[in-house]
């Protein structure tokens, strides 16, 4: 099934469903309409004169207003021309005024007003008698009066006929109007969409709700290229579709995409992650909001209001990876139901797709189960499983912040994982990268990383069916510390780790510890930084020795040199830094893990803290 099949498939779930019983809105907005961001009402009475302006906007918790989304007759796609729309539109249009300078603002009233008027001619409806009496009288100037208010410049504006409850546009008349106003899209055509001869769509909706993108909508479907005419096709004539089956897919993709409803859509990088689930039969509904929740937890795990809950979903994690079925997980999810994600990015005015899958939500949860193995370590550094935005954030070169994780990167990380296909080296370089900039490697997140993607190259090089039985440990990828590991780069960032702890416990806070100084290096060229490390040690050792505080240190290093070669490599490769990272956390981590230990080292910490130390020999041990 093609995207946009999909989409329309979507679109028709949402619309066999009934009206929401508060408001009596459609759950999604029928042919020829959309839902657009409305301000004001203006009232007006029988003879079309303005007499009142009602503020339709919504407050959020701090009392700024914002424009309430309604259901108008569906928006014009404008680029550079004059097009109105019907029966609503910003107050260029409606009323002639704007809040900056436009040359043209004079234009866009008169072909509001002749559009209308042209449509208006022959009814008797008393709402459309009225907007016509109104566009017939209306003046400019007549703005600068009561009851309009200079927050309405720029803003969406409807009409309302005074004494009726609802807006003009919600009249059967106007409806009728709506209908007969419907310009035919193109010749008849075969639709590649749904396979039937009708009238095919010239210009694709304006999608929007993509972060990066303009904010007015970019096209997913668009040909605005000489080389797309080179047989005689303009425009949607490349792609034959069918009017309504352009406005069923953009008319779904929009809810779902949808701001003030994020339930279907969420940010990875620079791409949006749109997902939804099939849903046939009596009950099928539930079972498909189950699955759709099922899968935004498992991708975007909420933050836990207590331990319970953590140990509720890492408990389902288990479950998954151990391959029980999600139905076993009495969350309402019915197993084999079918699942579509749909990874979008900006390009311009128009919007690339990053990936499209299409599986079972059991597919889809195994493998987002799997993910979480893969990234797990211990002892963990949080308290939930992290989500693949936070991951990607603290990949970032500046500040952690979504706008500067590196290009593509969200794509192609949420890609392999959701296809359950090798992580991206970028991923690996990224952390890296991170570790050389100074990050602390004790966070364990860089551990985690560089485990997730070493440990999946590993399982993905069997063969398919000996995968179940792949054991990271004997790859040299433990979840816990392993001090016989046979990996040179692992050992060397367990006594990396070791190191540190000697030079803090002889010298307590220093201005830059080895750490600070030499994380990058030693991990990348271990033969032209680990012998002067090692001399540095010596004199630490030392210090402890008079206040017999360096047995179990000086047995650790020892157990740990045992397992390194004569010649220390001159230097290691990427995957060797990621093991470096991952044997420097397990081992700080088990430092600190032991009660004892970790009592001595802050004990022997605070005593060197406490003692007079030359500034030199501070600053620069």
């Amino acid at each position: 099934m093609t995207i946009l099949q999909a989409l329309v498939g979507y679109y028709d779930r949402l619309a066999a469903r009934d009206p929401d019983p508060l408001t009596g809105e459609p759950a999604i907005e029928p042919l020829g309409y959309s839902r657009e961001k409305i301000s004001f009402a203006i009232m007006l009475d029988g003879d079309g004169k303005p007499i009142d302006v009602r503020d339709l906007r919504e407050r959020d918790k701090k009392g700024k207003p914002h424009p309430r989304p309604m259901i108008v007759p569906a928006a014009v796609k404008r680029s550079s021309g004059i097009a109105p729309n019907l029966l609503w539109d910003k107050s260029s249009y409606m009323l002639g005024r704007t809040a900056g300078e436009c040359k043209r603002v004079l234009a866009e009233r008169d072909a509001f007003r002749q559009r209308h008027l042209d449509l208006l001619a022959e009814s008797d409806d008393p709402g459309l008698v009225a907007l016509q009496r109104f566009l017939m009288t209306w003046t400019p100037e007549r703005f600068d009066a009561p009851p309009f208010v200079e927050e309405m410049l720029d803003a969406n504006l409807v009409f309302r006929l005074d004494g009726d409850a609802g807006l003009i546009h919600e009249r059967e008349a106007a409806k009728a109007l709506v209908a007969r106003a419907e310009p035919v899209a193109g010749a008849d055509n075969l639709c590649l969409v749904t396979g039937r001869r009708a009238a095919v769509q010239r210009l694709h909706p304006s999608i929007r709700g993509v972060d990066g993108a303009q904010s007015s909508g970019a096209s997913l479907v668009s040909f605005n290229i000489a080389a797309s005419e080179s047989h005689g096709k303009e425009q949607g004539d490349n792609a034959p579709t069918s009017a309504e089956a352009a406005f069923k897919y953009g008319a779904a993709l929009n809810r779902l995409l949808d701001r003030a409803d994020p339930r279907h859509r969420l940010a990875v990088g620079d791409t949006t992650v749109v997902f939804w689930a099939e849903a046939s039969g009596a009950g099928a509904e539930a079972g498909a909001a189950a699955a759709e929740d099922l899968f935004g937890a498992l991708l975007a795990p909420p933050p836990p209001t207590d331990e319970a809950e953590a140990a509720k979903l890492n408990d389902a994690l288990g479950s998954l990876r151990h391959g029980r079925p999600v139905d076993a997980l009495a969350l309402g999810v019915e197993s084999g139901t079918r699942f579509h994600v749909l990874g979008l990015a900006p390009n311009a005015a128009r919007l690339s797709v990053r990936f499209w899958l299409v599986d079972t939500i059991d597919a889809f949860a195994a493998r987002l189960a799997e993910h979480h193995g893969d990234l797990d370590i211990a002892p963990r550094p949080w308290q939930r499983p992290p989500s693949v935005g936070y991951l990607l954030r603290r990949t970032a070169a500046l500040q952690a912040k979504a706008d500067n994780v590196p290009p593509l990167l969200g794509g192609e990380v949420l890609r392999a994982i959701l296809a359950g296909t090798r992580y991206p080296r970028a991923l690996l370089a990224a952390t890296i990268m991170r570790l050389r900039a100074g990050d602390d490697p004790g966070e364990g997140w860089h551990a985690a990383a560089c485990r997730a993607v070493l440990a999946r190259e590993a399982r993905l090089r069997l063969p398919p069916d000996r995968r179940a039985e792949f054991d990271p440990r004997r790859e040299g990828l433990p979840v816990s510390l392993d001090r016989d590991n046979s990996d040179p780069a692992y050992q060397l960032g367990r006594l990396f780790a070791a190191l540190e702890t000697g030079q803090r416990m002889a010298l307590g806070r220093v201005n830059a510890t080895i750490r600070d100084r030499y994380f990058g290096a030693a991990s990348a060229t271990p033969a032209g930084v680990f012998p002067l490390l090692l001399r540095g040690v010596q004199a630490h050792l030392g210090k402890l020795r008079k206040s017999g505080k360096d047995s179990w240190l000086e047995r650790e290093i020892e157990q740990i040199t045992t397992h390194l070669p004569p010649s220390l490599p001159r230097s290691l490769k990427l995957e060797a830094q990621g093991r470096f990272a991952l044997g420097y956390y397990h081992q700080r981590a088990a430092q600190f893990a032991d009660r004892k230990r970790k009592a001595e080292i802050d004990a022997a910490e605070t005593e060197a803290d406490a003692a007079e130390a030359p500034e030199g020999d501070r600053a620069d041990a």
